[in-house]
């Protein structure tokens, strides 16, 4: 498994030799971008966006993934489709950032996704693996159910579990934390 150390929650986060996870302000910044040898950026934000993203570098691919950060949102219908697209850059030797507004659930969830597909890691892997590069990550329980599901359609079982808590359902990995957690 490849770990990189973090590059702090405004720059871009390595995860493997060609995919990159940030923040929507780290991916406007075309320096970071040219620093880092991007080829490719998925933007999973809302649609209807008030802050339109500017237009990529010239070369750049350039994918729009418009689904709100909510637990209803069916991010599960694109795993397949940027996974490869992942995955087809870094056959061709380039690198895709994937970003959403904070780099925390969507963008995480989808480079979870890629991991498990391409990688051929367990869900909890990769989780553990993109949490190593960018410690603040955290998909939604939407996003984990989605996720827990492509696992099982991948590997016919599941590494992470979603479980009852006070704080409704959570993947079992967050347990000790929600015991932990008093009410206020």
């Amino acid at each position: 498994m490849h770990k990189s150390s973090p590059a702090g929650l405004s720059g871009l986060c390595r995860v493997t030799e060609h995919l990159y996870l940030s923040s929507l302000r780290a991916a406007h910044d075309a320096a970071l971008l040219t620093d880092h040898e991007i080829s490719c950026i998925v933007n999973v934000t809302e649609p209807g966006s008030s802050s339109p993203p500017p237009p990529p570098p010239p070369g750049v691919d350039y994918i729009h993934i418009p689904v709100p950060d909510s637990p209803l949102s069916p991010l599960r219908d694109h795993f397949d489709e940027v996974a490869d697209k992942i995955q087809t850059t870094a056959e061709r030797g380039g690198r895709t950032l994937v970003h959403c507004r904070a780099g925390v659930s969507r963008s995480a969830a989808l480079c979870m996704a890629y991991l498990v597909k391409h990688r051929g890691v367990s869900l909890l892997e990769a989780h553990s693996w993109v949490k190593s590069c960018r410690p603040v990550v955290r998909p939604n329980h939407g996003f984990w159910k989605q996720l827990v599901q492509y696992e099982v359609e991948l590997r016919g079982c599941n590494s992470v579990r979603m479980v009852s808590s006070s704080m409704g359902e959570i993947p079992d990995i967050y347990e000790a934390e929600a015991k932990n957690m008093m009410p206020l």
